[in-house]
């Protein structure tokens, strides 16, 4: 078995690469400079640097529909970024506590954002006006990721208190 070696360091202060962009040509990271940038992999460089959060971002993906971004902070918010404007078009007071993980899922036409925070909570957001459809919550302890299963029917979350949930279509709406 041959070693593999990194062919670039793109970046000191990611705090993680976060989200691909469906046809693999652009990358998100979160920064702990509190900065979320936009990779494209084909050249290696930042084709946009996104600044608007107060601390470190700690998640970030991309909608379906291709045109927007959502980043989750230390900040307690998630912001929502129009990539075509190269700017922040709004901003959710999402929790109590910092955002671990948010997450797109759906169509393009019909999808929902997810949130988890430390605040022991993951919550369901409307993708069109960014309402709360649903708290999750029975965690004992600080919720770090959540995702979707692609028809949307369940939603599974994971925390710090070793435990993970999987909620049906039944508790989400």
């Amino acid at each position: 078995m041959s070693p593999c070696y990194c062919e670039q360091v793109w970046c000191r202060l990611s705090s993680g690469i976060n989200a691909e962009y469906g046809d693999g040509s652009l990358l998100a990271t979160g920064g702990l400079d509190s900065y979320c940038r936009v990779w494209d992999l084909r050249t290696g460089r930042a084709v946009l640097f996104l600044e608007g959060h107060l601390k470190s971002v700690l998640s970030c993906d991309f909608a379906p529909d291709g045109y927007h971004l959502g980043t989750g902070s230390e900040d307690n918010s998630c912001k929502i970024w129009d990539l075509r404007q190269y700017r922040s078009i709004y901003t959710i007071p999402a929790h109590s506590n910092m955002v671990t993980y948010c997450k797109f899922a759906g169509t393009p036409y019909n999808s929902m954002l997810l949130t988890a925070s430390y605040d022991g909570t993951a919550k369901v957001w409307s993708h069109k006006g960014w309402m709360p459809l649903k708290s999750l919550t029975g965690h004992d302890n600080k919720v770090m990721c959540v995702d979707c299963s692609w028809d949307k029917k369940y939603i599974v979350t994971a925390s710090y208190d070793r435990t993970f949930k999987l909620w049906t279509n039944k508790s989400i709406s």
